[in-house]
């Protein structure tokens, strides 16, 4: 009995179970399906819904693009500068210091006492003038005496003289006469010449750049007592590379200028080439003659332009202008529409602010000075005078908008 008991309650157990799995099956079939219709549902509505908007959304930025491409292209703003005609220069710049070619130190030949300066510096000498004297007295009594010495000397040659005419006394007694009356001319010469040295004179003109000795002062043999300078023999002296030795001769035009004098510039010329050029630097000497100009000084450092090459009436393009592109060069000339164009130009001539172009531009082009650098070719482009002009008009249209919203109101 109980077996049989067990075997009913197992069956139904059994019965349970199955129930509820064949039940759980057509639930998650169910739910599938509803899902994947739903999912369809959902792809066909998002499918209508884009083919709705897609025309829309393609056809309204390209329009809007292409209005804003069309409308609002933002001028660039630049300045420009009109080209005129003027004069040039082609030059070879350098730098050198001044010096001066005749310069002197005056030394004492005797060894003597200052008495009297004559010359201060700053003062302009001659040649030979007398700069300082010296204690003479000594000297002037030597000479004194020899030119005593030499007037008996003399008398008694001319009577020896005679007397050997007449043959009345011999040779060796003519000969010892003539002997001392020369011997005592030569004593003359180097007594005038020892009094001589108690004068020290300027062995050149020029100036008196440096005084080293006072009154009183126990000179010495061979001492330095003044220096001497001939500013007109000031010059500059370049080294130019033997690749412009062509260009070079004597009285070739030159400038000068130095920061020390300011904006000032100073004409000069070539005076000298030198004949051979340095084998190791490929260079040649050449002398620029300055001479003595207010505001030059020896020593001082200075700019040498070297004038190759003049034109009068040159088209000037200022190098504030010139754009770089490898080993080319253009610039930008302001067209209709307040658009640039690019215009390629080769120099002719240039200095330190200007180019002559070889062609392309004519006198009363405008070209670009400033904001070339994000340029491009037929861009537009807007001056200062127009930045002013759309400001006007836009404070205009504001002063109508607001009138007609009062009248409105």
């Amino acid at each position: 009995m109980k077996s049989k008991h067990l075997l009913a309650v197992l069956g139904i157990v059994f019965l349970l179970v199955a129930t509820t799995a064949a039940t759980g099956c057509a639930t998650g079939d169910n739910a599938e399906a509803s899902t994947g219709t739903k999912g369809e549902d959902r792809a066909k509505a998002g499918d209508d819904e884009s083919g709705d908007e897609d025309p829309q959304l393609a056809r309204l930025p390209e329009g809007e693009d292409d209005d804003e491409d069309g409308d609002e292209e933002e001028p660039v703003p630049v300045e420009v500068a009109l080209l005129e005609r003027g004069p040039i220069e082609s030059v070879l710049r350098f730098s050198s210091n001044l010096e001066t070619e005749n310069e002197v130190q005056v030394v004492s030949q005797a060894k003597r006492l200052v008495r009297e300066l004559l010359v201060e510096e700053g003062d302009r000498v001659g040649r030979n003038q007398v700069l300082v004297r010296l204690q003479d007295e000594e000297q002037r009594s030597q000479l004194a005496r020899v030119r005593s010495q030499l007037e008996k000397a003399a008398r008694e040659f001319e009577r020896q003289q005679r007397l050997f005419e007449q043959e009345l006394i011999s040779q060796q007694v003519f000969t010892d006469a003539k002997f001392e009356f020369e011997q005592l001319e030569i004593s003359v010469a180097d007594a005038e010449r020892e009094l001589s040295y108690t004068e020290v004179r300027a062995p050149i003109r020029g100036t008196v750049t440096q005084r080293l000795v006072q009154v009183g002062d126990q000179v010495q043999i061979g001492q330095h007592l003044f220096d001497i300078v001939d500013f007109d023999s000031m010059v500059a002296r370049v080294f130019v590379p033997e690749k412009h030795l062509q260009q070079l001769r004597p009285g070739l035009r030159a400038k000068i200028s130095t920061a020390a004098t300011g904006d000032s510039t100073f004409d000069a010329e070539v005076d000298r080439v030198a004949p051979v050029v340095d084998p190791q630097s490929g260079t040649v000497k050449v002398t620029v003659a300055v001479g003595a100009q207010a505001g030059l000084r020896p020593g001082l450092y200075v700019d040498v332009d070297l004038v190759t090459a003049t034109h009068a009436e040159a088209l000037l393009v200022p190098k504030q202008a010139l754009v770089y592109d490898a080993d080319q060069m253009f610039v930008y000339r302001l067209a209709e529409e307040r658009r640039v164009e690019r215009v390629f130009i080769e120099p002719l001539l240039a200095d330190k602010e200007n180019v002559e172009p070889l062609a392309g531009l004519e006198a009363g082009d405008q070209v670009v000075i400033a904001g070339q650098a994000g340029l491009r070719d037929k861009v537009l482009v807007s001056l200062p005078g127009d930045e002013d002009s759309e400001d006007d008009g836009d404070e205009a249209d504001e002063d109508v908008t607001e009138t007609a919203q009062r009248v409105s109101g």
